[in-house]
């Protein structure tokens, strides 16, 4: 601290032992001294006038001819701006700048206590093992984020940015250096090499592996993060975000993977990470793991026959829903994002990183129920398993507790070999959920309980997403009802839903009468599986015609036999 003492004490701040190492003029260097003495006095921050005003004229505004040098320490990296309201100093005229807070920045504290800012460089020696070499692109890494940080508010030639790019680039060649130097291979390059991943893939790769390193605060994760730690301009911003999608090579490779999180303003965001199966590769360098291989869900599929894998181009923001149901749906969602993971985690609520419920969706037929769980599926980036419930009792009459058993046993061996977190889907839970028979059962009423209390065990201890369809929760077991965490009904959509379910549901491509009106179409009180069978049958009746043209009469033929249910009324062969 003598050092720090004799640069507040001195009466000429050029004979200072910091003087050499500021760079800057003298004047520059006793604001800074001015600074320095107030912030070991306690104030930390100081208004840009109230500090000129030590030195120079208010009065006869001889200060504004000194804002420049406020500016030149800020650019210097010596000064930075306090509060929230900082602007990017190329920006900012200098009668902003006047009335704005600074304080002193890390590196000029830094350089107080220790008495030099001087970057030292790893030593130019071959690399032992896989983990110094990790070291070394992981401080490579944190320079390469304190460069975007400055980026951001300082001029892109600022004496900041470049001290920071030049440590950059010796730390890259020093890399290079030390990689010339080692014998044997080392673990990372060559597995850059198997993949044949290009220097901004790598770079990504090893942001990611710090970050599940070093346990951050999971700011790496974010994509527009990642992009901007390699991109050196907004052109490069675009074209690098490719390197991230979905058919990239970090990605189709399985080499990252990521969730798709809900922001605060309704939208997705990505956060990635690496796979476990990655890491440990890396971790255990000299292991042949004996985990077994991933295998695709879509080919394991087709080696049994209990479950159906099905899927939808639609996502949530597709699917016509009420609002209490989106709210509970965005309410899941959010249990993705890293603070709500974290908090849970700490209150000892929550221990993996993936959302865990158990849903059902209840309500009329032909409200969405299936397609929700499928969008909401697809929202996440998960498959769906499907199992179709109605069948339960044709399949497994007299073995009901083995083969309801199997239905869970055989979802956790797909989702071990494909190594994926599939949404179990249940559709037409009636079977299972209705209440259980109390007295005087029959045999199969007993036979029927006692699958009741084995899907009731499985349930309990369920790991993951499931999601039950039923058109009926009157008759739902209040056991099972405990068991659910969430219960979303699906209504009759109202008016404006109608609407906006025949825009949907209706091709653009259709030949439409000039006076065809959606809005009077949307009057009669269908569900959307109602509309879309509407549709159907419409264009299978409209489709013969000479000259097709869709009429509201046409329509509302079909309309009117949906709501009496006499589609079959007329004896006609075919479609109508």
């Amino acid at each position: 601290m003598n050092e720090i003492i004799e640069f507040i004490k001195s009466k000429d701040v050029e004979k200072s032992a910091f003087f050499k190492q500021l760079k800057c003029s003298k004047e520059e260097a006793q604001i800074l001294q001015y600074i320095t003495r107030q912030y070991i006095q306690g104030r930390d921050t100081s208004m840009v006038i109230d500090i000129l005003s030590e030195f120079y004229d208010v009065k006869t505004y001889e200060h504004l001819n000194k804002i420049q040098l406020i500016k030149s320490l800020l650019e210097f990296g010596w000064l930075v701006q306090s509060g929230f309201d900082q602007l990017k100093l190329s920006e900012m005229s200098q009668l902003e700048l006047l009335n704005s807070m600074i304080t002193l920045s890390p590196a000029f504290l830094k350089l107080l206590e220790k008495g030099s800012l001087e970057f030292v460089l790893p030593e130019v020696k071959k690399y032992e093992d896989h983990l110094e070499y990790l070291q070394d692109q992981f401080f490579r890494i944190d320079l390469a984020q304190q460069l975007n940080l400055v980026k951001n508010n300082f001029d892109e030639n600022s004496p900041n940015i470049n001290r920071l790019r030049s440590k950059l680039t010796l730390l890259e060649n020093r890399i290079k250096e030390r990689i010339k130097e080692t014998d044997g291979s080392i673990m990372m390059e060559d597995f850059f090499k198997q993949y044949a991943l290009n220097e901004q893939e790598q770079l990504l790769f090893l942001a990611l592996l710090k970050e599940e390193y070093s346990g951050g605060d999971g700011t790496l994760r974010d994509m527009n993060s990642l992009i901007t730690l390699i991109s050196s301009d907004d052109y490069e911003k675009i074209k690098y975000r490719s390197l991230l999608e979905e058919g990239s090579k970090l990605v189709s490779s399985s080499l990252v993977d990521y969730d798709e999180v809900l922001t605060p303003f309704g939208g997705i965001n990505r956060n990635f990470y690496i796979p476990d199966d990655i890491l440990y590769k890396i971790s255990h360098p000299t292991k042949k793991t004996s985990r077994s291989t991933k295998m695709k869900l879509d080919s394991l599929i087709k080696e049994q026959e209990t479950f159906e894998l099905i899927t939808t181009n639609k996502t949530l923001d597709d699917v016509v829903l009420n609002d209490k149901t989106r709210e509970v749906l965005d309410s899941l969602l959010k249990q993705m994002d890293k603070k709500v993971f974290n908090r849970l985690k700490e209150w000892g609520i929550k221990h993996k990183r993936n959302i865990e419920a158990r849903i059902i969706f209840y309500g009329f037929a032909g409200t969405g129920k299936t397609l929700t769980a499928l969008a909401f599926a697809k929202t996440l980036k998960r498959q769906v398993l499907s199992f179709d419930c109605s069948k339960i009792l044709s399949m497994y009459v007299g073995e009901s507790e083995k083969n309801v058993r199997a239905i869970f046993d055989k979802y956790y061996e797909l989702r071990d070999k494909s190594k994926s977190e599939p949404i179990l889907l249940l559709n037409e839970a009636d079977q299972f959920l209705s209440s259980r028979t109390t007295s005087s059962a029959s045999g199969s009423e007993k036979m029927h309980n006692q699958m009741q209390n084995i899907f009731l065990e499985q349930i309990e201890r369920f790991d993951g997403v499931l999601i039950a369809t039923t058109n009926l929760l009157e008759s739902l077991d209040k056991a099972f009802s405990r068991r659910f965490n969430y219960k979303i009904e699906f209504k009759k959509p109202n008016y404006e839903q109608r609407v906006e379910l025949w825009k949907k549901l209706l091709p653009t491509t259709l030949p439409l009468d000039k006076d065809f009106d959606i809005e009077e179409l949307a009057k009669h009180e269908l569900t959307g599986g109602q509309i879309e069978m509407v549709i159907k049958n419409t264009a299978f009746k409209i489709a013969v015609d000479e000259e097709p043209l869709f009429t509201n009469k046409s329509f509302e033929e079909q309309i009117s036999k949906e709501l009496k249910g006499n589609f079959d009324s007329e004896n006609k062969v075919g479609f109508f």
